[in-house]
């Protein structure tokens, strides 16, 4: 059975109030990078980014991670940083939903070599399944579920809604 539990208007909703915290956090810096999971993970950063470009001058880069969601590894995981230099900056790491907080970690892990200024972590679900220490520092939505329901974000004609399943 599937139920909806965000639709797009309040999943907008949630990605303005997103882009406040971002900036209200980052108000002093004049460039931020965006590095998301591939999926519909960019998907959230690219309306997160739409929506601190209205707010705000700060410059967003934005990275594309592709990880191995069934089988993530170090080795797996792969970031183009031939555009785009991370060293010294914030970079704020994206995904759809935060489950266990494997595919974060392995998402993150690419950058910690780079010297980044700090790394911050923003997800539109937090399901509360830590396996990983993993802490999302901008949240769109908090949900209670059961191991065996499953949080899907949907993208259909550029609008996002979230089902329970």
């Amino acid at each position: 059975m599937k139920t909806q539990i965000l639709d797009h208007q309040q999943v907008e909703k949630i990605l303005r109030r997103m882009a406040y915290q971002i900036y209200e956090k980052n108000f002093d810096k004049k460039d931020l990078v965006f590095a998301a999971i591939k999926g519909q993970g960019i998907e959230v950063a690219k309306l997160v980014q739409q929506e601190l470009n209205d707010i705000s001058k700060i410059k967003i880069s934005l990275l594309e991670i592709e990880i191995s969601k069934d089988k993530p590894s170090f080795t797996s995981t792969q970031v183009d940083f031939s555009q785009i230099s991370v060293q010294g900056k914030t970079i704020i790491l994206f995904d759809d939903v935060l489950n266990t907080g494997r595919t974060l970690v392995y998402g993150m892990h690419p950058f910690l070599h780079l010297d980044p200024c700090a790394i911050q972590i923003a997800v539109l679900v937090d399901r509360n399944h830590k396996t990983f220490p993993v802490a999302a520092d901008y949240i769109g939505l908090s949900l209670q579920t059961t191991i065996q329901e499953h949080v899907s974000v949907i993208m259909k004609l550029k609008k996002i809604s979230v089902y329970l399943l």
